[in-house]
């Protein structure tokens, strides 16, 4: 009995044994993924300590010794780029941040008023003329310590489609900020450093060699991106942006389409950034569903569409059967009202409702989290339908035909939600990416004039547009990541008398929470159908896109004489000729859609 138990004993051992074994036994896809990532990490953990090491190098040097050690830095910074801004958006976006304080927390009554570290900060310090060496010196180190924290933290498991959306959001990247300047405002180094990040994209596409099954489809996208990187050694101010994305950007993204295919990569979800977008100027480029956390209620939406425009058009909706959503947003002024403001009691200028859907925070001082929550603020705002929400779903409930759609379309009794959901449907079609321009750098047509093109390079570069007015939609919602909106400080005059001017008396943000740093900051608007939007800025204070161009090439509020500490345009003067503002303008008419 006693060699039964022995025996038993033995064969539970080893048992336990092959268990332990196979539990520590990866399987072999898993195994082949991590070999693959480590090749990577190796790329990433070098590039971080090069960074890391000219940092420190520049303790305790020379001013013009810390400025070619900070290059250095900057360099193995741009070539971390793709990586680190795809494993680690929120480092990324710290250490890449302009040099301007940023408030976080206020709707949570948490308010936090963060101080910006970071390259650029470091960038325009060490060039500033009276250098403040504590400032740069605290720079330089938290800068280096939190990049020493990045390295020692470092894990990567790329999986195909993990690779697939870092490189499109590199190539998104580089042509919405990378060539705009949006983030070497001292150096104009972006041209250079975009060609750093390309360097990168092809070590990583190097290192997964092996998932080709088609190996001329493994050259063809390496000598694309070899070629970007030639075209981007160039002047920043004469470089060629629109045809940087025609003949670079948009070839670049339909070869990642058949690379995706070559390695029939799956993907769990979608992002910002379509995971078939085949160009960077198209209707199919972002998904609405990632700007809204309502849009799963896509039954019958087609539907639910027609329901919410019949619902933006009824005045029935406001107190006195005399305000619908289409009286301040007509659809013939891309869905403003031509007015610098509707009426008397209005405070705001009306803001275009084309392209609205793609953005995080809605009104101009970014009050409303949703279009279906912004639906709340109009029927409540007792200068507009100075309605309850429930006044309005009675009102709705009344009108046979609307309960009867409601009861077939929404299968819930959320009627308050669902009437507010219709209206925001519909708001939600009027993206139409349509116009001249999109046609043409979509190579659908050749109709745009040497000064369109001239202006959107303009816009895109010198003039310096396109690092607040994002491309595609050319609003404040930052690409490629699209998770923020931005508000920003321009210094808006009360009045277009420049003899005495006064700044604009709407503090904008600040009226919600009473953060002092946050003061005349407002959500920044899309240029799209800016022809058909006049008047501009928040009060409607300019008639014309020249006098707009006057303000911004004359440093906005700060050209004026205003007290703008925090002001966020980038240059006291855009030094922009006359023919250069015109082209300009020129540019930006040639964003109004055709239909909407």
């Amino acid at each position: 009995m006693k060699d039964v138990f022995s025996q038993a004993k033995t064969y539970l051992r080893v048992c336990l044994l092959l268990l332990l074994v196979a539990c520590n036994k990866q399987p072999e896809k898993y195994q082949s993924i991590n070999k693959v990532s480590n090749k990577v990490k190796q790329v990433y953990s070098k590039q971080l300590s090069n960074a890391i090491d000219n940092l420190d190098s520049m303790e305790g040097k020379s001013i013009e010794e810390q400025k070619k050690y900070y290059v250095l830095a900057r360099k193995y910074f741009k070539f971390l780029e793709p990586i680190l801004a795809f494993t680690d958006k929120d480092n990324y976006k710290s250490l890449n941040a302009p040099n301007i304080i940023s408030v976080k927390g206020e709707a949570s009554n948490d308010t936090k008023i963060i101080h910006p570290i970071g390259f650029q900060v470091i960038e325009e310090a060490i060039h500033e003329k009276n250098i403040d060496k504590a400032v740069l010196k605290r720079a330089i180190e938290v800068t280096s310590s939190r990049l020493k924290l990045i390295r020692k933290n470092v894990t990567l498991t790329l999986k195909e489609h993990h690779v697939m959306w870092l490189i499109r959001d590199q190539i998104t990247r580089i042509a919405t900020t990378g060539i705009t300047g949006f983030d070497s405002p001292v150096l104009n180094q972006s041209l250079l450093e975009s060609s750093y990040t390309y360097e990168t994209v092809l070590s990583i596409i190097e290192v997964y060699k092996h998932k080709f099954t088609n190996k001329k489809l493994f050259i063809k996208f390496k000598e694309a991106i070899k070629n970007a990187q030639k075209n981007l050694m160039h002047d920043f101010n004469t470089f060629d942006r629109f045809n940087f994305i025609k003949t670079h950007t948009n070839p670049q993204l339909k070869l990642l389409l058949e690379i995706q295919n070559d390695w029939k990569v799956k993907y769990p979800f979608e992002m910002a950034l379509s995971n078939n977008m085949a160009t960077l100027f198209s209707d199919k480029t972002l998904n609405l569903n990632y700007f809204s956390d309502h849009l799963s209620d896509t039954t019958e939406l087609a539907e639910k569409i027609i329901f919410g425009k019949q619902l933006f058009n009824d005045p029935s909706l406001s107190k006195n059967y005399d305000m619908a959503c289409a009286t301040c947003h007509v659809k013939d002024l891309a869905f403003t009202d031509g007015r610098k403001k509707f009426n008397q009691a209005q405070q705001r200028n009306t803001p275009t409702l084309t392209y609205a859907s793609y953005q995080r925070d809605f009104f101009m001082d970014a009050r409303a989290g949703s279009l279906e929550g912004q639906v709340v603020g109009v029927v409540e705002n007792h200068n507009e339908f100075n309605m309850s929400m429930d006044s309005v779903v009675q009102r709705v409930l009344k009108n046979k035909k609307y309960k009867k759609l409601l009861a077939g379309l929404y299968q819930n009794k959320r009627v308050d939600f669902n009437i507010r959901h219709a209206i925001a449907s519909y708001i939600r079609t009027l993206n139409m990416f349509n116009s001249k321009f999109d046609k043409n750098i979509r190579e659908e047509e050749e109709t745009l004039t040497a000064d369109e093109k001239k202006g959107f390079n303009l816009f895109m570069g010198k003039a310096l547009c396109a690092t607040c007015h994002f491309a595609p939609v050319f609003n404040g919602t930052v690409p490629p990541n699209y998770n923020d909106t931005e508000l920003e400080f321009i210094g808006v005059p009360e009045s277009i008398n420049t003899i005495n001017p006064k700044i604009s008396m709407d503090l904008g943000r600040y009226n919600l929470y009473k953060t002092a740093e946050r003061k005349h900051f407002f959500k920044t608007p899309t240029v799209r159908n800016i022809a058909k939007t006049a008047p501009y800025m928040h009060n409607g204070v300019y008639k014309t896109l020249e006098e707009v161009m006057d303000f911004y090439n004359n440093g906005g509020g700060a050209g004026l004489g205003f007290d703008t500490e925090y002001q966020t345009l980038p240059f006291d003067s855009l030094s922009l000729s006359k023919k250069e503002i015109s082209q300009i303008i020129d540019f930006m008419n040639t964003l109004t859609d055709e239909t909407y």
